[in-house]
């Protein structure tokens, strides 16, 4: 395989840039962390370690709070203008360094390069949205009342802590900080663990593009102290989080003293629906994309397929067909789709799953077992579960893997009940050819984004978060600045309006 061959002798040279180890980044400088601990990285693909990374806690969380504070003054104040060229600046570089970027990003979490070939580029996309919308960012609305006009404008909320999860970090690191940037925000950023490596690609990215030193300060680390840190510190005005339900309910309760403001991006256990009506091969091959792409480490994963009974069987084997066809390799071979999991406890976790599965009594229809790949890394079979029923394990909780859970339903408000009956509310797909139906079953569907007759298709204007259990608040065009500024009224009187007199 020359091309793989060729790809692994790239990512060597991509990684040696790690040999020496991963340094934080606050104001500008690399440091160890303060207590000068680190802890290791490894590849998925072969369990081998990539980089010792300083191990930044509360001491280095509170540097890189006081250094995002002392430089916020200095950026809110800087022109849109200013900031929107600094931030194409930054997605130039990005296209620059895509190849390098999706090298490392695969070998540190092993998604296939099919899809971190673009996760680079949709990074730089998230630069280029937001930098066009940095001139605006502050921009409010007029409203005339009774003898009164008022204006409204909005102002950076001050420094913000960013926490990035492990599963596409660099992508999902750029859609949480890109818009922080543009509307004037400073950060610090607190990537996951297990998949540290493109955080400090990018703020190095930033700083080389003209990001003033301090604006964008990096600390690795672990949860329960850089991240319990962060969300405590009395710097930090709010927190942007995209990772698990149950972490963000204790960054609720850590930043409760300080009365953080908080926009969290939590799990999924997200609904496929396909009426018979449906152009099946279509709504097959979707169903298949959203679960399997990722390797199913995706929070808007379609994780339980919800069929009408009229078809359940000819649509799951189709299904099951198409998942036995899937490639399972290394995560550089472009032909790969799925590759390792990220990591030995997260790959023990998925095959847990797979076999509560099949304590429960569902059917394996494919997969079921953990794969042999290359370099005996974490890989798990793409997995369908057939013959189940929504009060299973395997169809109420978040397995963040390649696992998906074949539900019958025999009409409309069955289908509603099944979708609904989970804490989880990120997303819904919904397949049929009954425009009538997909109004009315979107509007009682309980999710925050819903897609008709479509996989997950982006388009950043407009609105992306969940209702329930999968988070709170929303990103996306001009939902992003809501959350990273305060909004202020200024009422102006237009006329000498009557005034009590008290006392006079």
């Amino acid at each position: 395989m020359p091309k793989l061959d060729e790809n692994i002798e790239k990512a060597k040279t991509y990684l040696a840039k790690f040999d020496k180890g991963v340094l934080n980044r606050i104001a500008g400088e690399d440091v160890a962390a303060l207590d000068g601990t680190t802890f290791e990285t490894i590849s998925p693909v072969d369990l081998k370690p990539l980089a010792k990374v300083a191990y930044g806690k509360a001491a280095d969380i509170d540097l890189a709070a006081k250094a995002a504070k002392a430089a916020f003054p200095e950026w809110a104040a800087v022109s849109g203008e200013a900031r929107k060229k600094i931030l194409h600046k930054v997605a130039d570089a990005i296209v620059a360094r895509a190849e390098e970027i999706a090298f490392v990003e695969c070998m540190d979490t092993g998604q296939s390069l099919k899809f971190m070939s673009k996760a680079a580029l949709r990074g730089a996309e998230n630069f280029r949205f937001f930098a066009d919308r940095a001139p605006e960012a502050r921009d409010g609305k007029t409203m005339q009342g009774p003898g009164q006009v008022n204006i409204t404008t909005r102002n950076p909320i001050g420094p913000v802590g960013i926490i990035t999860p492990w599963n596409t970090p660099f992508m999902l690191s750029t859609w949480k900080i890109a818009p922080a940037l543009a509307a004037g925000c400073t950060i610090v950023h607190k990537p996951a663990e297990f998949s540290p490596l493109t955080a400090r690609l990018l703020v190095e990215i930033a700083e080389e593009a003209g990001l003033p030193k301090g604006v964008w300060n990096l600390v690795n680390g672990l949860g329960e102290d850089a991240g319990k840190a962060l969300t405590e510190h009395p710097a930090i005005k709010a927190i942007g989080f995209v990772g698990e339900s149950r972490t963000g309910s204790m960054i609720m309760k850590q930043g409760a003293d300080t009365l953080k403001r908080v926009h969290f991006e939590l799990g999924g256990k997200n609904p496929v629906l396909v009426f018979a009506d449906a152009d099946l091969e279509r709504a097959a091959d979707a169903a298949v994309f959203m679960i399997y792409s990722l390797n199913g480490e995706r929070c808007t994963s379609s994780s339980r397929l919800l069929v009408e009974d009229s078809i359940y069987d000819r649509f799951t084997a189709l299904v099951a067909e198409k998942a036995k066809r899937i490639k399972i390799g290394h995560p550089l071979d472009p032909e790969t789709v799925v590759g390792p999991l990220v990591h030995p406890v997260h790959e023990k976790k998925v095959l847990d799953y797979i076999e509560i599965g099949k304590a429960e009594g569902a059917t394996v229809a494919a997969g079921g077992v953990k794969h042999d790949g290359p370099g005996d890394g974490c890989y798990v079979a793409p997995t369908l579960f057939t013959g189940a029923h929504n009060q299973m394990r395997i169809a109420q909780e978040e397995i963040f893997g390649p696992v998906l859970t074949a539900i019958p339903f025999k009409d409309e408000a069955e289908a509603l009940s099944i979708a609904n009956d989970v804490q989880y509310g990120l997303t819904g797909y919904l397949w049929t050819a009954d425009v009538t139906r997909a109004f009315r079953f979107t509007e009682q569907l309980e999710a925050g984004m819903i897609w008709v007759n479509s996989e997950n298709v982006r388009h950043l204007p407009t609105p992306f978060g969940g209702v329930k259990n999968s988070g709170i608040g929303r990103d996306g065009g001009d939902w992003s600045f809501d959350f990273y500024m305060e909004t202020k009224n200024i009422a102006f009187a237009t006329g000498a309006h009557a005034i009590q007199k008290l006392g006079g």
